[in-house]
Parts: C-alpha cells; sequence; structure tokens
C-alpha cells in the first residue's frame, strides 16, 4: 500500500460557460510572462531598453509554438497521419505535444526577426533571456501535470505520481515517476546555474544561453531515460535522448570557441539606449538649470533692491548730516542777530552835558 504519492487532478481543464479554461494552456502562458519579465530584467542590466525584450518576444513566441508544435507532430506522426490518425488533431495544441527543441530552434528565428528589426545583436538578447526560459519550462512542465502525460516508469516512492486508468488513449493506472517534477526541478537549477555564473564570469556573446542548452539538455538526457510513452528509438535509446546529447556537444563547442574569438561581454546591446538615457538625463538637468537660474534671479531681484534701498538710506544720512552741520550755524547767525552788539551805547546816553 502506498503511503503516500502525488495525486494528478481529476480534469484538466474547466468550463467558465462555453469558454473552456486549460490548465496546460495556462501554465504555458505563465511560463511565458516569467520569462518575458527576467529577460526584461536582465536586459536593463545589461544597458538595454526596458520593454525591448517583450517587443522582440511577439515575434520569438508564436514562432516557438509552432516550432514545437511541428517537431512534434513530425516526431510523432502516427496519432495524426498513421493509418487511423487524424490530421485535424495536430492542431489541438491544447491537448498537449509542443517539442521544446522545435520550439528553442525556431523560436530563435522569430528572435532573430525581431533583433534585426531593432538593430540588436542576437546573442547579447539570447544571454538575457536565458534564464527566463529555464524558468518558463519550469512553469510550462505542470501542463503535463494537468494533462496525465510524460511519466516515467512505474515506482512506490513516496513523491510518485498517481495517474488514473484511461482505456481508450491505452493509459493504465498507477504511480510512476513524476518526470515533469524531476524537468521542473532541474529547469530552475539551470536558472540559477546561468544567473550565477552570468554574474561571476560576465558571459557574452552567445555564452549564457549556451550554458543554459547544454545544462538542461545535460539533465534532459537521464529523464527523457526514464520515460515511458512511446517513442521513436535509434540505436536503442528514444530520439529526445540522442537529440539531447547532439545538442549538448554543439553547445558545449560554441561555448568554448566563442570564448577563445569574443571574451568578456557585450560592451552595447541596444544602440541609442545609452544616449536616450543621457538625451534623458541631460532634459532632467537643464530643468534644474532653469530652475536654478529662475531662483537666482528671484534672489538677485531682492538684493538688487536691498542695494537701492541701502543707497537711499545713504543718501537720507548724507542729507541729514549735511542738514545737522548747517543747523548749528543757522542758529548761530539768528542769535547773533537777535542779540545786541556789545559796543552799541543806549539812545541819548552821550548827546548832551549838564550845565
Amino acid at each position: 500500500m502506498d503511503l503516500a504519492f502525488i495525486p494528478s487532478p481529476s480534469v484538466g481543464v474547466v468550463h467558465l460557460g462555453p469558454i473552456p479554461l486549460r490548465g496546460y494552456a495556462f501554465c504555458i502562458i505563465i511560463g511565458v510572462f516569467v520569462g518575458v519579465w527576467l529577460g526584461n530584467k536582465r536586459w536593463v542590466q545589461r544597458g538595454g531598453r526596458s520593454g525591448t525584450v517583450a517587443d522582440i518576444a511577439v515575434w520569438a513566441v508564436p514562432f516557438g509554438l509552432i516550432g514545437g508544435r511541428l517537431y512534434h507532430v513530425i516526431t510523432t506522426y502516427e496519432p495524426y497521419f498513421g493509418p487511423n490518425g487524424h490530421p485535424l488533431d495536430a492542431f489541438k495544441v491544447w491537448e498537449g505535444g509542443l517539442g521544446i527543441w522545435g520550439a528553442v530552434a525556431l523560436g530563435a528565428v522569430g528572435a532573430w526577426i525581431g533583433c534585426r528589426r531593432r538593430g540588436i545583436p542576437l546573442p547579447a538578447y539570447a544571454d538575457a533571456l536565458a534564464p527566463g526560459l529555464a524558468l518558463g519550462q519550469a512553469i510550462g512542465r505542470w501542463g503535463n501535470w494537468f494533462n496525465q502525460e510524460l511519466y516515467g516508469k512505474p515506482t512506490d516512492v513516496p513523491w510518485a505520481l498517481e495517474i488514473s486508468s484511461d482505456p481508450a488513449i491505452g493509459r493504465i493506472g498507477g504511480t510512476y515517476h513524476p518526470t515533469f517534477l524531476y524537468e521542473c526541478l532541474w529547469c530552475i537549477g539551470v536558472a540559477a546555474l546561468v544567473m550565477w555564473a552570468d554574474k561571476r564570469f560576465r558571459l557574452g556573446h552567445g555564452r549564457a544561453f549556451a550554458l543554459y542548452v547544454a545544462a538542461y539538455c545535460a539533465g534532459r538526457a537521464w529523464i527523457e531515460y526514464m520515460r515511458v510513452d512511446e517513442a521513436h528509438h535509434i540505436l536503442g535509446l528514444r530520439l529526445n535522448v540522442w537529440t539531447a546529447l547532439i545538442v549538448l556537444v554543439l553547445a558545449v563547442a560554441y561555448f568554448v570557441i566563442s570564448a577563445k574569438k569574443a571574451p568578456g561581454r557585450e560592451a552595447v546591446v541596444e544602440p541609442g539606449a545609452q544616449l536616450a538615457e543621457d538625451a534623458d538625463g541631460e532634459t532632467a538637468g537643464s530643468g534644474t538649470d532653469g530652475d536654478a537660474e529662475e531662483g537666482k534671479v528671484s534672489v538677485e531681484k531682492p538684493a538688487a533692491k536691498t542695494a537701492a534701498d541701502d543707497g537711499a538710506a545713504e543718501s537720507g544720512a548724507e542729507e541729514a548730516e549735511t542738514s545737522a552741520e548747517d543747523e548749528p550755524g543757522d542758529k548761530k547767525s539768528g542769535d547773533a542777530a537777535d542779540e545786541p552788539a556789545a559796543d552799541a551805547k543806549p539812545a541819548g546816553s552821550g548827546g548832551t552835558k549838564k550845565s
């Protein structure tokens, strides 16, 4: 008797009236938003403009979805173009079936178109987006949990995944290795590794993206080996195992060659971004200078007025001093005029003598 296991959802879709809300689609959408959000933060840190990552993602995401679906349909064509296949089912993306290899490959084509339109080097954009891609994959893998697909071999470990029986598609109920969870945790580790290495060694020219690809492929190889769903085999190994190994070798080769040919990191990742920031800074600075000038005028005007007042005060003081100097003289003259002369004799004092 199993003591513990991870239950699978009884349904993978909830109907809101006539609108179906599918868990698989929600996981993909949330993964895209998280990837773009983190990519935008890293792009700005590298000297790019905010919003550029989202603008280019408008090209990359649709191409990636188409590429992922094409890879799945081509490598698993029997349900669609086999003897009892249904070709129209190839368009039912919501039922699952997106190959990461095709998604990254064709998504890179869409990103290249968007980068070319903006004059941005694709390797620099890929480096900024790499950890976000890994986190987006980690979230997107939970879509397989909603659809009860891509599980591993039977097991009775406490974290085993419970799968319900479905004879219509040949699904046997039981507990299996939750390979979707293994890949989710691995992708989170890959994102952390890329961010650490990028900060520690200042990876550039596509090397952060190459590290993401190599690390993901290393984990995908052993996780893919655990899966029990039907797949094409080559020399005893599943097709996706071979794909992971080949892409791993190519990513490592690119990393080594790029490090020798273009060491360091790009000085400029988005032409014009620094000029725009400088222009914004100059605009803000000119506004400050203008305010300072206005403040200077407003300060100088009272100073001029004060000087004028001081001048008027000095002039008044001089006039007062002059008046003060003149006042004693006038008073003296007035006093002298009012007093009788010392030598003057009273009238009649010496005109006749007595006989």
